[in-house]
């Protein structure tokens, strides 16, 4: 039987059981702190509302025993002399189990930031789930080859070739899969930057509709005419996108073209004829009548105001509520349009330059 005097790889037993006693007591007692830090920042967040409370008792609440157990160890070998081969394992313990808990709270932290990534789209469906799925698995493997890598060289392992074929091998899949892996990256583009979203009316190049599904690989949209364009996320992406989903208000810029024969007062009083008409209507806003040119057919007018409502049929009913009241109003005080003079006819009252 062991006394405590007695030498084990070359400490005493009494030097094993203080190193082994710190080290378990640590141990109990971080893990005790811990639990109560969890449930103390938990009811802080609860009560205040704190972000910050709420994701430090999260990180708390990932950090694993087997980290806590390789601190305390760590801590607790400082009582012994150890070997030159056991010394330089528990070297390595506190690094190597500081980089894989680094990568449990990339893990959790990931799959936190893509939550609030997508929770502001206001629809969940498979496209989401499956574009979330494929960018944390993306970012997952990224963090975690790289921290592997990483605790592979802190091991003492000669990690250049390793890289090298990895760099080799990634080039040759990235090129046998350079359209597929365009399209890809360009949907996760689209789910970040939400230039639009399903159910947004949009136009891209000659093509507009209802943006019906964003996948992977496409984005299919429904035209006015009916039917179904599907168009690759990357080429959609180098294309200029208008999306009419948030349109606040239109500017209305339109033309007309009076008569000679009409007097000079009336041409002068029509400014505020149209602006009467106008600002009859709800939801828009006048901003400028002027006559802008003595044209080759009569005498020519523009008019500028602003709709303040994004719905296009709404927009349509004033429009025409405005093209109207104009006519009846130039029927009303005789206002005459005009039309395109034919070559060489004489419009009787025109000026003419010789």
């Amino acid at each position: 039987m062991l006394g405590l005097n007695d030498q084990v790889f070359g400490n005493s037993v009494l030097r094993w059981i203080i190193a082994l006693g710190v080290a378990a007591g640590l141990t109990a007692l971080g893990r005790l702190v811990q639990r109560w830090l969890v449930v103390h920042l938990a009811g802080r967040a609860a009560r205040t509302g704190s972000a910050a409370a709420a994701t430090l008792g999260n990180l708390l609440s990932h950090t694993g025993f087997l980290f806590l157990l390789a601190v305390t160890l760590t801590l607790g070998g400082q009582f012994l002399d150890l070997p030159p081969r056991l010394e330089r394992g528990l070297d390595r313990l506190f690094p190597v189990a500081l980089i894989l808990q680094s990568a449990a709270w990339g893990h959790w932290g990931i799959g936190l930031w893509i939550d609030r990534q997508f929770q502001g789209e206001g629809h969940k469906d498979g496209t989401s789930a499956s574009r979330a799925a494929i960018l944390g698995f993306i970012l997952r493997l990224g963090l975690w080859s790289l921290l592997l890598l990483t605790v592979l060289d802190v091991l003492g392992f000669n990690i250049t070739t390793l890289l090298a074929s990895l760099g080799i091998g990634g080039i040759a899949v990235a090129l046998a899969l350079q359209n597929i892996l365009g399209d890809l990256f360009a949907s996760l583009s689209i789910t970040l930057d939400k230039p639009f979203m399903v159910g947004d009316f949009i136009t891209v190049d000659q093509c507009q509709g209802t943006v019906l599904f964003i996948g992977l690989k496409t984005t299919r949209i429904r035209s006015l005419s009916g039917e179904q364009i599907i168009i690759g996320n990357g080429d959609l992406l180098k294309s200029r996108i208008r999306n009419f989903q948030d349109l606040a208000e239109r500017r209305v810029v339109f033309a007309l073209s009076l008569s000679y024969r009409t007097p000079a007062a009336q041409l002068a009083r029509l400014p505020e004829t149209l602006r009467g008409i106008i600002e009859a209507q709800p939801q828009v806003r006048f901003d400028r009548a002027h006559c802008t040119e003595l044209g080759p057919a009569g005498v020519l007018f523009e008019g500028v105001y602003y709709f303040t409502d994004g719905d296009f049929n709404r927009y349509m009913d004033t429009r025409q509520a405005i093209n109207l009241a104009i006519l009846a109003a130039f029927e009303r005080e005789g206002v005459g349009l005009s039309f395109p003079a034919l070559p060489g006819e004489l419009v009787p009252g025109r000026p003419t330059t010789r």
